[in-house]
């Protein structure tokens, strides 16, 4: 039987040990006593490694950053403005409403087009911008702004996004392994990326993890994406935990949680000019339909 505070391998005390990187359940004295024990430890590394990784995945998100100009949380991604001239991301509210000239945040003349694609890859090339980086690479998606469509290009750009630490990037990239797009599909690889994004703090990743475990049957795991996401102020996510309710899923006193916390959520970001700007999008929305 081997003590306390000794190699799970060789049963070496009095040692410098370190634990399994995976499960911190066991200690070693050495890669060696690592490789030997691993056909033993092997199983039980993996499940509790699991543990550990979900307890990390369903727990709330940090807070969002607020908005350089209104001090608000910021809102989810499709609600914020990038400003390529200065680098800053900016809620709708505090850019949208009257045409404006210049930037609200560092006053530079607003640019047209074939400007503002010089500032966006001089911000990508010059100062690594990860946000930079996501939105050429939707523009190189969708094929927009005088650019051709080129999902390799796409691809690319989420990717250096990634590696800089962009919440926003690992969505989109997760998006193009689940779609095949520049890259060969990598469902594997796609709830990779969405998970990372959605421990981050992205809504919009978290909402699309709960999609994917529903559809493979896992409601339980489904459920429990679609109430953090609700609870962090995400609508669409809030739809799911009413259906989940209305079909016994969810139990009344988690619905009633994810309630008051989306509300409490929506309550601390929530003001006049975001409001209004999202109701001239929608109008926006409906004319351009």
């Amino acid at each position: 039987m081997l003590l306390e505070g000794s190699c799970s391998a060789c049963g070496k005390a009095d040692v410098d040990l370190k634990a399994c990187a995976a499960c911190k359940l066991v200690k070693y004295c050495g890669v060696d006593c690592q490789v030997a024990h691993r056909s033993v430890h092997k199983k039980a590394c993996r499940i509790k490694a699991r543990e550990l990784f979900d307890a990390k995945l369903f727990e709330l998100p940090p807070p969002r950053e607020d908005c350089v100009i209104c001090c608000l949380p910021m809102p989810p991604m499709d609600e914020t403005t990038y400003m390529a001239c200065c680098g800053q991301t900016l809620c709708t509210g505090c850019f949208s409403g009257l045409p404006r000239e210049n930037c609200p945040y560092c006053n530079t003349a607003m640019p047209g087009d074939d400007e503002y694609n010089r500032w966006l890859i001089d911000r990508v090339e010059k100062y690594n911008d990860p946000e930079a980086m996501r939105i050429l690479g939707d523009i190189y998606t969708n094929g927009s702004h005088g650019f051709p469509i080129d999902q390799s290009k796409a691809f690319e750009m989420y990717r250096r996004g990634t590696e800089l630490g962009s919440a926003n990037a690992h969505n989109s990239l997760a998006c193009s392994y689940a779609n095949g797009e520049g890259v060969e599909v990598n469902n594997k690889k796609a709830v990779h990326h969405y998970q990372i994004a959605a421990v981050m703090g992205d809504e919009l990743a978290r909402h699309n993890l709960g999609i994917r475990e529903g559809k493979n049957g896992n409601h339980v795991r489904s459920l429990k994406h679609f109430i953090i996401g609700a609870k962090c102020g995400y609508d669409k996510s809030l739809q799911e935990v009413k259906r989940g309710f209305m079909t016994g899923l969810v139990t009344k006193d988690d619905f009633d949680s994810t309630l008051r916390c989306h509300q409490a959520s929506q309550d601390k970001r929530k003001s006049e000019k975001r409001v209004r700007a999202k109701v001239a999008k929608r109008i926006q929305m409906r004319m351009m339909s």
